[in-house]
């Protein structure tokens, strides 16, 4: 296997959804494993995500976990996901769907360098950027 950088992504409580959630929007396929399914005795622990990825069509790989007993939660802004494209892959699509319930931090829109280009925090508070590179 050649090696990969993939975002990882911690929640507190809610990875499940959130990577169902991002299923939807990246398409692909979404493996999930619980902590039960590793044998946790911790019966509120057994439903937890302990390891989720979405890997799409495009061979985008995205990997969360909800946060490991005794693991602070933290969320910030330490960490950005950045997707960028060619016009006609889809990202305009991707970027709608991100919005839903989110917050725009800059509009989807033309920039001074010519791509389409947008920055805004996903409704599970995750930080986005999409650019569509303008054609040559």
């Amino acid at each position: 296997m050649a090696s990969q950088l993939n975002p990882y992504l911690t929640f507190d409580g809610n990875a499940r959804e959130a990577m169902e959630f991002y299923r939807s929007v990246l398409g692909g396929d979404l493996v999930v494993n619980t902590f039960g399914d590793f044998g946790t005795p911790d019966p509120a622990l057994a439903d937890k995500v302990m390891h989720a990825s979405v890997t799409s069509p495009k061979g985008h790989i995205l990997m969360a976990s909800d946060a490991a007993p005794g693991m602070p939660y933290h969320p910030g802004n330490a960490i950005t996901v950045s997707l960028s494209g060619d016009p006609g892959e889809g990202l305009e699509e991707m970027w709608g769907k991100l919005a839903e319930g989110g917050t725009v931090l800059m509009p989807f829109e033309k920039q001074m360098w010519g791509d389409l280009y947008g920055q805004l925090v996903d409704k599970f508070g995750v930080p986005w950027m999409i650019d569509v590179v303008a054609p040559k």
